[in-house]
């Protein structure tokens, strides 16, 4: 028999719950509902390699990570858009962990309640790292030509998530040193400002930029400055082979400040005036061996307006344009309007309208099949008449077959109208025909369409870099006048397959792409097998 004793204590325990235990965990949309207060922010930062995963406990990986200066708590805790006391919200939740992601130095991020009562709420926000020193050593190869890099980047500085980078490149238009220095969050705020300094072999580029943006939906003032010096040689081709080129300087100016009222009916209005001074000078190549085409100078400076509305609507997903990496889709409308006035009085050299617009949509869903589009237009009205005037469309569909297989399309259509020499429509290996020379064609409009049969794969070698393949075919054609005179051929086709492989312990966030691509028609005296080694941000 059961001691008297005994059963005194464990009857009383089956109608009582154990003191200190925590409610079970709701969702978001519960907690929303419950309108519970966020308590203990645990920010839980992981290093580049998982120890805990036997495949990653080698000496190498946990040298790796002990050399890592691991981003700082503080660097996190600035980008979050709640905190401890406040009243728990999904959307900033989400928002914030979308903020986290853009950052090259965090391969994922991720907001989770750990612990309910009460009404209160304990959050652990996990970040993971990516390794931030990198040599920039790379030698890719597009259109039939070739394009080296050489260099170091780090970019998250001490933790604090600077980016500095020294660079030596070589392509087919010219040699060129460069120093970068970023900062996304100035002082800890969300001023950011970038430095670049290029010398080249034809000129030189110089940025400089401080800029307050719209961080986030419900931000409600942005501020900002940018200036930029270029000088640079362009060239111009025919058939993919340099046909003529000139010299360009430009000096670029902007200054502007927005406002705007916040996140209001799951959509944002903002407001933006400035003022821009742009001022582009053309010559001929000093010592050049190419025949010359010299564009007209053209000096703007103008006042300007502009209007940015973004409905509240995103999607996450994987193996979508990334292999195995949370994306972020932006599915609501945004639509974007800008009109400026460039006149003689303030120092132009003609009277002008300076107009821009553009609006997107995404349709569908991105857990099954969906469909995102956009369309833009920009330009300048001159006397009455458009000038150097563009409008462009472009349509990309995802079809999921399986969590391993994606069917893709997309179609990139431009139409310009009296466009200014120095910025005709291009064609070629460079812009998205892969069995072709860069820069292959040349005019005033062009369509371009790509089918791909995108596979991801569970291949993870060394735990350095994810695999994937792609099956693909390109189809385009260029229309209107050359700045070249060149013969306008008629639609031209490429098909192929490449290897993908997506680096997931770098900050650079590309995927290379390795392919081979076999023009179809087009000019007799391309070669019929295009190989293509280039580092893109997609798949």
């Amino acid at each position: 028999m059961r001691p008297r004793w005994l059963t005194i204590i464990l009857i009383p325990g089956l109608f009582t719950a154990p003191v200190g235990l925590a409610e079970e965990l709701p969702d978001g949309e519960t907690l929303v509902a419950n309108k519970a207060v966020i308590g203990e922010i645990i920010i839980n930062r992981e290093n580049v390699f998982d120890l805990s995963i036997p495949k990653e406990n080698n000496w190498l990986y946990r040298f790796a990570n002990r050399v890592h200066i691991v981003s700082r708590d503080s660097l996190i805790r600035k980008q979050l858009l709640i905190a401890s006391g406040d009243d728990y919200s999904k959307r900033l939740s989400d928002e914030s962990e979308r903020i986290l992601r853009r950052n090259r130095y965090l391969y994922d991020a991720d907001i989770v309640p750990t612990r309910y009562e009460n009404g209160v709420v304990d959050l652990e926000v996990t970040t993971r790292d990516t390794w931030s020193l990198l040599p920039a050593l790379s030698l890719s190869r597009s259109g039939g030509e070739n394009k080296t890099r050489i260099g170091l980047v780090e970019t998250n500085l001490l933790g604090n998530g600077q980016r500095i980078a020294v660079i030596g490149e070589e392509d087919v238009d010219r040699r060129s040193r460069t120093f970068e220095y970023s900062d996304r969050h100035l002082g800890r705020s969300w001023v950011s400002t970038a430095l670049s300094i290029s010398e080249n072999s034809d000129g030189h580029t110089h940025v400089l930029s401080a800029v307050r943006p719209f961080y986030q939906l419900d931000a409600r003032w942005t501020a900002g400055i940018r200036l930029s010096d270029t000088d640079r040689g362009e060239t111009l081709y025919e058939l993919g082979n340099q046909a003529a080129e000139y010299q360009q300087e430009r000096n670029y100016h902007s200054t502007f400040f927005g406002w705007s009222k916040g996140l209001r009916k799951g959509r944002t209005r903002r407001w933006t005036v400035g003022l821009v001074y742009d001022d582009n000078v053309f010559s001929a190549v000093p010592n050049g061996t190419l025949p010359s085409v010299i564009p007209s100078d053209r000096k703007l400076v103008y006042p300007f307006i502009y209007f940015e509305q973004v409905q509240d609507h995103f999607e996450t997903a994987k193996n979508r344009n990334q292999i195995s990496q949370t994306e972020d889709f932006l599915m609501g409308r945004r639509m974007a309007a800008s009109l400026g006035w460039s006149d003689t009085s303030l120092g132009a050299d003609r009277d002008a309208v300076i107009y821009f617009g553009t609006v997107s949509q995404g349709f569908g869903s991105m857990s099954g099949n969906a469909l995102q589009m956009s369309l833009s237009v920009d330009g300048r009205i001159e006397s009455g008449e458009p000038a150097n005037s563009l409008a462009h469309i472009f349509v990309r569909y995802y079809r999921k077959q399986s969590e391993k297989r994606l069917f893709f399309a997309s179609i990139r259509a431009t139409a310009g109208y009296a466009l200014d020499l120095d910025n005709p429509v291009r064609l070629g290996g460079d812009t998205g025909l892969r069995g072709f020379p860069l820069r292959y064609q040349n005019g005033e409009s062009k369509l371009i369409a790509t089918v791909e049969q995108r596979y991801f794969t569970d291949w993870y070698p060394f735990r350095l870099f994810r695999v994937g393949g792609a099956l693909f075919a390109d189809v385009g054609r260029v229309w209107g006048d050359s700045p070249v005179g060149e013969e306008r051929l008629d639609w031209l086709a490429d098909a192929g397959f490449g290897l993908r492989l997506a680096f997931t312990r770098s900050s650079s966030g590309k995927v290379v792409h390795i392919d081979v691509a076999f023009p179809i028609n087009g000019d007799p005296t391309i070669d019929k097998v295009q190989f293509l080694v280039e580092a893109r941000q997609s798949f």
